[in-house]
């Protein structure tokens, strides 16, 4: 079986941590794929996921507003979800903070086809608002979506693969999450391409757009 590493946020912390093969599995996938496809192969700094069918293709969530927001509302953009919560001390942030330096280095004029989506892990506590301001105090064209219970949240974490849990703290509503330190990432035409470890860098995120962008 093959792994991959994988951090997970968790508190102050950082630890490492495995994902399945089927991450891991999607090297494989994508070299086969890629010698019956006649386009360019594209180099990504990130793990190319194109074709991995044991992830969702798509979403369906709530953004900040109520309205229920699927990949055809970002037709001709890059998407990119981040999940976490607003609490986070470390991963989360540092995430945010890189994307947006990656958007400043791509220039305006590409960084409009980009869209940043904050996913958040813990609805109880980031409410609409408290999401909403979250999301664009790292950018102004961030945006945040925010499951409607916690069916649609175990949902969305199987979809994704995702891993999530609650961290006992001092009183009932000062509590901390483990979670996937992991971004993903749709391109223009609405196909799942990249798995991206969270708290990288700015430069991995810039190549790997601009890759992107450039085959669109």
């Amino acid at each position: 079986m093959i792994n991959w590493p994988l951090r997970f946020s968790r508190g102050t912390s950082r630890a490492p941590f495995l994902i399945p093969a089927l991450v891991a599995g999607a090297i494989l996938g994508t070299t086969l794929l890629g010698g019956c496809d006649q386009k360019p192969v594209l180099s990504f700094q990130n793990l190319d996921i194109t074709g991995n069918r044991q992830f969702a293709d798509h979403f369906s969530l709530p953004d900040t507003n109520g309205q229920v927001r699927t990949l055809a509302d970002y037709r001709g953009k890059i998407v990119v979800l981040v999940f976490g919560y607003t609490h986070c001390p470390d991963v989360c942030p540092t995430t945010l903070a890189e994307l947006s330096q990656a958007l400043q280095q791509l220039g305006p004029k590409d960084a409009q086809r980009v869209q940043v989506l904050f996913v958040s892990l813990d609805p109880a506590r980031d409410t609409p608002s408290v999401l909403a301001q979250y999301a664009a105090a790292f950018n102004p064209s961030f945006r945040a979506l925010r499951p409607a219970d916690a069916d649609q949240l175990r949902q969305m974490a199987t979809d994704f693969h995702l891993v999530y849990e609650k961290v006992p703290g001092p009183s009932a509503d000062n509590y901390t999450m483990n979670h996937t330190a992991a971004s993903l990432v749709f391109d223009t035409t609405g196909k799942l391409r990249l798995y991206a470890r969270d708290g990288q860098g700015t430069a991995p995120w810039v190549h790997d757009l601009r890759e992107l962008l450039g085959a669109a």
